[in-house]
């Protein structure tokens, strides 16, 4: 079997005898010199892009700014994955994400935004959206956990409820990770066959396959209704993991108004 020859350069030498890189040389049986390299420089882009979170987040507790991250996208897009690379590294005193399970009896009884507006930011606080009221959007009307009748008011309220979310002086990011169907079905067997990963695996995801024209039927009009110029939808292709993460805090530092150290 023939296998093609790499010539490497002094610079990507020096990344291959590097600690990191000989860490990512040696992670399998069968060395791999393209993806070492690709994997140290996206490990060290993370770092440089993790170290700017930080100087971001001293903005925000110092200015006592309101910071909301929006994370949507299909089942197992790599939402969460997004979030730990980016709280990884900074003060979880002044953070938190917000993953809610299915609304309780006494809240499907409330008005829809209310379970969301009693986790919104305080002065000084980011606050993550592992899935966010978009899931009446999308994944409530697909499932047919919601009316027909809730799923249009939502919809008409969803523009004024953002506009009075930023108008009352919060940062809203809203952020979708888009993957492929065939993405999806891959990922969906690693969860299944991980021992490790299966608790992810819930009664909806087993059936987003299924459902996928459905989903997609309802993403897109949730964004013919909510993306406005007020707070505008961020769609990254995520069926690359690491360039969906690094894109992710990308468009955080570029978006959020703090001064870099």
């Amino acid at each position: 079997m023939n296998k093609r020859k790499i010539e490497l350069n002094e610079e990507q030498l020096n990344v291959l005898n590097s600690p990191g890189g000989l860490k990512n040389l040696l992670a399998y049986p069968t060395i791999d010199i393209e993806w070492a390299l690709n994997r140290v420089g996206y490990e060290n882009e993370l770092k440089d892009l993790q170290a700017q979170l930080i100087d971001l987040q001293a903005w925000v507790i110092d200015n006592d700014k309101k910071v909301v991250i929006i994370c949507e996208g299909r089942d197992a897009a790599g939402k969460g994955g997004a979030i730990r690379r980016i709280t990884a590294h900074i003060n979880p005193r002044f953070y938190r994400i917000e993953a809610l399970p299915k609304p309780t009896v006494e809240e499907r009884g409330q008005w829809y935004f209310q379970r969301y507006v009693t986790r919104l930011p305080q002065k000084g606080e980011m606050v993550f959206f592992d899935r966010s009221w978009y899931n009446r959007a999308v994944v409530e009307p697909v499932n047919a956990f919601c009316t027909a009748e809730e799923y249009e008011t939502f919809m008409g309220q969803i523009n004024n409820f953002e506009k009075m979310l930023i108008e009352s002086g919060t940062y809203l990011l809203k952020l979708y990770f888009s993957i492929s169907k065939d993405e999806q079905a891959k990922r969906f067997e690693d969860i299944k066959s991980n021992p490790l990963k299966k608790w992810k695996m819930s009664a909806v995801d087993e059936n987003a396959q299924a459902l996928w024209d459905e989903y997609t039927k309802y993403k897109l009009r949730m964004f013919s209704v909510s993306d406005t110029d007020l707070a505008p939808w961020k769609i990254i292709k995520a069926n690359k993991k690491t360039f969906a993460r690094l894109e992710a805090i990308r468009y955080v530092l570029d978006t959020l108004p703090y001064k870099k150290i």
